[in-house]
């Protein structure tokens, strides 16, 4: 092979520095993106934040800044994110609420077992605690103690039991396999009831035997979580009359003292934190035009530092490039911070244009929209509109959205238009509530419905529609 030197001429794309920093801010959260200014506040002292009381006259809003997500959750139209947000159930149980007890945690009338109801002690140290007090000797209070270190958050126990044994069998002199189930049964005696448990039937029959033996249906709900929870689970009701040997009336009776029980009796004692969401837009109806605005409370006040700029202006002849440098860069980032909002607006308003329906109707009247939609009405780029629309968010007064969430496929109807697949799922949610109990619509009969009224949609998509909305199987919702 023969060397030489080529001389090429082409063109291609660099992103400047003041670029790169504009896509990075774009993408952040609101939250990411105050993290990300606090640093730069840090490293930069020609960088500063405006006082309040110089700041507080740019802005107006009515509403507090910051919203839950598990106020999210609570509003009617509100979609789910997080994936982790079902309704907690009533404290009447109907059989919608079957479905959601196990994933909510169920609740009692006093609302006694719900989430974060505790605080202070873990469920660790309140084990620990009653565990000191207790008259057990030496060795049966450290077996107990290894067994609370093995619990996990909802207060089960998840590790077999012969694994523990064996991995205490290192520390502890001729440990004996019964030594090890007679602390379980120490551990499975204390507060919270239930705690200790190796599986939901387990923690459900402990609950179940700790009432008073004249609790009515008592023994036969103990029956159902001992050996057939699966068939409960799974409505088989002719076959759990059978094998128990009761009437309809005597099963129901039964289901509805097993779901007053606490399928978690460790979540009470979870630290886990609250989880904020800021919006970052207002969406409201100002003389019968629906108006985006920006959250005023979101937006970082930032300015140049006037003394070190002036220092700077003055003895730039001595030199000084640093300053010189971090002069630029302050600049570069309250123009791109201000570009950032500027966007987010603009996108925010097509939004709410294209689907001025959904604000005054709800879900079932949202329309298909794309993102190229919305690149072309604002004239960006269709990767820049992606990242505008992840992780910020709009309150409405239906609710707090992600902007993402207003972005849908379309599916055709018979007279030539389209629907989008948020007003499908909308439909399929409202024709599930309306159903009979006795005999609940299945995917095809919704599709039926569905296509009854103009709407061209198959069996296997509405199974995927019901399913993202975390609705069971018709076999699932039937009735007791």
């Amino acid at each position: 092979m023969k060397h030489s030197l080529q001389l090429k001429l082409g063109q291609h794309l660099t992103l400047t520095p003041q670029l790169q920093q504009s896509i990075r801010l774009l993408q952040l959260s609101t939250l990411e993106l105050n993290q990300e200014l606090e640093q730069m506040l840090q490293d930069n002292p020609l960088l500063e934040r405006e006082e309040e009381n110089e700041a507080g006259q740019q802005a107006e809003t009515a509403e507090a800044p910051a919203h839950t997500a598990e106020a999210e959750s609570q509003s009617t139209d509100t979609p789910q994110q997080s994936d982790n947000s079902e309704s907690e159930p009533s404290a009447t149980l109907d059989d919608a609420d079957w479905n959601d007890y196990s994933a909510a945690g169920g609740d009692d009338e006093d609302g006694e077992y719900s989430q974060g109801a505790v605080t202070g002690a873990s469920l660790r140290e309140h084990l620990l605690n009653q565990l000191i007090v207790s008259p057990l000797n030496p060795r049966d209070r450290t077996l107990v103690a290894a067994l609370i270190d093995d619990l996990d958050e909802a207060g089960f126990l998840s590790q077999p039991l012969a694994d523990i044994t064996a991995s205490l069998a290192e520390e502890i002199e001729e440990l004996e396999p019964e030594e090890v189930e007679t602390a379980l049964k120490h551990l499975q005696n204390m507060d919270p009831t239930g705690v200790g448990a190796r599986n939901l039937a387990e923690c459900l029959t402990l609950q179940l035997r700790a009432l008073p033996p004249g609790t009515p249906m008592r023994d036969a709900a103990m029956q159902l979580t001992a050996h057939y929870l699966d068939l409960l689970a799974a409505r088989d009701v002719g076959k759990l009359k059978k094998m128990l040997g009761i009437d309809d009336v005597a099963l129901r009776a039964a289901r509805t003292l097993i779901l007053s029980m606490n399928p978690r009796p460790g979540a009470a004692f979870s630290t886990d934190e609250t989880h904020y969401v800021i919006p970052d837009v207002y969406v409201r109806k100002i003389k019968g035009m629906w108006i985006a605005s920006l959250n005023a409370d979101a937006m970082p006040k930032l300015r140049v530092n006037r003394v070190y700029a002036d220092i700077l202006a003055r003895h730039r002849e001595a030199g000084g490039s640093q300053l010189a440098s971090q002069l630029q860069e302050a600049r570069w980032l309250i123009k791109n911070v201000q570009q950032r909002f500027d966007t987010i607006l603009r996108v925010s308003q097509a939004i709410v244009d294209r689907q001025k329906h959904f604000f005054e109707h709800g879900e079932v009247a949202m329309r298909p929209l794309v993102l190229r939609e919305i690149a072309d009405a604002v004239e960006l780029h269709e990767s820049t509109i992606s990242r505008v629309t992840t992780q910020k968010f709009m309150m409405t007064p239906r609710g707090l959205y992600e902007l993402k969430y207003f972005f849908g496929s379309h599916v055709a109807t018979d007279n030539g238009g389209a629907c989008s697949s948020t007003a499908i799922r909308a439909l399929i949610k409202q024709m599930i509530a309306a159903e009979n109990g006795k005999k609940p619509l299945s995917d095809g009969q919704l599709a039926e419905v569905l296509g009854q009224q103009g709407i061209v949609v198959a069996r296997r998509t509405v199974a995927k529609y019901r399913e993202s909305l975390q609705i069971p199987p018709a076999n699932m919702r039937r009735t007791l």
